[in-house]
């Protein structure tokens, strides 16, 4: 099943100034019933962040709310309680993307490593992820990660493993590059201070520059989204009606031009605050509640 508008989607998406916010609003409801590719899964609730130990009871909740309309789950660790999320997809229906976090603390980085081999050797992962924007934090030298990266392939051939970090990355350490079997890149207008009239354009320059750095390797969005509420970035600003419009272009494109794509994210988590100010708590397709948003 999928969806497409009257005409073919322009350079810049779609032109909203002649729709009313009716017609806006159902449009996303048709653009979200008509599927996507994939979404970054949230697992915490209020009150709940990194180090918290998830049910596999919670997980599976939110799983049946994604499940009408995604393809994939996107995961980002592989302890803790989200070793369920890929267990339950699978047990869904739905296709995997799962993620060993990596940080400065080696005991954890080998928990991590183990299980997603585990987990892979269950036969529950699709796409191994290792490691999760951990050059832009800098909690790892390079020469660390691709040995976590090398490792992994090691153990799961015939599994593609891949690492994410921003799009750029993967222009600028061609070694990352050349271990990864496959591109995973982030993508985000927003945290580049884009006006939203503009976003669509820029991803598309994004996803391109993530492919001319992969020379032909496969290149994965693996998160995209933009916030609706917390406040701006330059010419960026996080609202209700930008989300909705970023949503229903990005989904848009990614279907008309065949692209996967994860988007960023299922549910808002209010712990995402802190370096990300108020817009961290505010990506989520669905509230905190677990209710549909737009």
């Amino acid at each position: 099943m999928s969806y497409r508008p009257d005409k073919i989607l322009s350079h810049t998406g779609l032109d909203f100034s002649k729709k009313s916010d009716e017609e806006i609003q159902r449009l996303f409801a048709d653009v979200l019933n008509a599927g996507m590719h994939g979404i970054c899964f949230s697992i915490y609730e209020d009150g709940q962040q990194p180090g918290s130990i998830i049910s596999s009871e919670q997980v599976r909740r939110r799983m049946s709310i994604l499940k009408p309309y995604v393809q994939w789950v996107r995961s980002f660790s592989c302890i803790e309680g989200n070793e369920h999320v890929p267990r339950i997809a699978k047990d869904m229906g739905i296709k995997t993307l799962v993620g060993a976090w990596l940080g400065d603390d080696s005991e954890l980085n080998e928990k991590e490593i183990e299980n997603l081999i585990l987990l892979a050797n269950e036969g529950v992962v699709d796409i191994a992820a290792v490691g999760n924007e951990v050059m832009y934090r800098g909690d790892l030298t390079e020469e660390e990660l691709i040995h976590f990266i090398y490792r992994v392939k090691e153990a799961l051939p015939g599994i593609p493993v891949g690492y994410v970090d921003a799009y750029y990355e993967f222009s600028h350490r061609p070694k990352i590059t050349e271990a990864c079997d496959v591109i995973l890149a982030n993508c985000y207008p927003y945290w580049e201070g884009c006006h939203i009239d503009y976003s669509l354009l820029y991803m598309k320059q994004m996803f391109h520059q993530a492919l001319d750095a992969g020379q032909g390797k496969r290149v994965i969005i693996t998160e995209t989204g933009w916030p609706s509420e917390g406040g701006s970035l330059k010419a960026s600003v996080a609202s209700r009606e930008n989300a909705i419009k970023y949503f229903i272009n990005s989904q848009l494109w990614s279907k008309e031009d065949d692209i996967e794509m994860f988007y960023f994210a299922s549910f808002d988590e209010s712990w995402k605050v802190g370096a990300e100010g108020d817009v961290g708590a505010y990506w989520g397709l669905w509230d905190k509640h677990e209710k549909l948003k737009f």
